[in-house]
Order: structure tokens, then C-alpha cells, then sequence
């Protein structure tokens, strides 16, 4: 992770070329055995995508039951990533809070699942 200044420069085509969409969670659960505390998130971005599975270390803030429901934006479009024996589909965005620990990203009101960011 890098702090501090920004990265060099990209074109709006290269941005463009990042799928980051929203979705609601359905589904959640501790991710067993998992060299760091992590939860496994089931996400649902509609019928153009459908459901996703995504390992992300959330646990500082978040509980699996906590959050089911919740919308989050992810890159949907990085390749499947093995994480243990579980299969990454998509990475859930956050911003670090000032220990490093994750803050998850959505909207902040209720917007359709799918949706794309622009």
C-alpha cells in the first residue's frame, strides 16, 4: 500500500477499463483457517452479473451478520483469485482507517445492484 503521494497519471481510458460496481451482500461468513482474520462475502450485483464471492478483512469493524445487506463496491472484473480453499471473484474496496484496518466503500443511499461507477 502506498501512502503518501499520489500515482502517476492515467488516461480516462484506463479507468474506464476498471469495472467497479455495486452490490448487496447476501451472504457472509468467518472465512475458516484464513491466515488473517477475513469474512466470505457472497454479493449479488444483479442479473447482468449475479452473485460473487469475495475474501475480504474486514473484521476490525464488521461482522458477518452485520454485513448482510450492506451495499459495497468491488472491481468486478480482476481474474478469480485462489485464496485458500476458497475462490476470490471480485475485491470488495475500502479505504484504510488510521491503523490500516479496512473501511468498507458504498453508496450512501440505496442504489440498483449492478450499477456502474463513472
Amino acid at each position: 500500500m502506498q501512502s503518501g503521494a499520489a500515482r502517476a497519471t492515467i488516461s480516462y481510458d484506463d479507468f474506464e477499463r476498471i469495472d467497479i460496481r455495486v452490490g448487496t451482500v447476501i451472504e457472509a461468513r468467518p472465512f475458516e483457517g484464513a491466515r488473517k482474520p477475513a469474512v466470505q462475502l457472497w454479493v449479488d450485483f444483479g442479473p447482468e452479473i449475479g452473485v460473487r464471492k469475495s475474501s475480504a478483512q474486514i473484521t476490525k469493524y464488521y461482522t458477518p451478520q452485520g454485513v448482510i445487506g450492506r451495499q459495497v463496491a468491488a472491481v468486478v472484473n480482476f481474474p478469480p483469485r485462489q485464496i485458500g480453499k476458497f475462490m476470490s471473484e471480485v475485491l470488495v474496496l475500502g479505504f484504510p482507517d488510521g491503523d490500516g484496518s479496512v473501511v468498507m466503500i458504498g453508496p450512501d443511499q440505496k442504489v440498483p445492484n449492478g450499477g456502474k461507477l463513472f
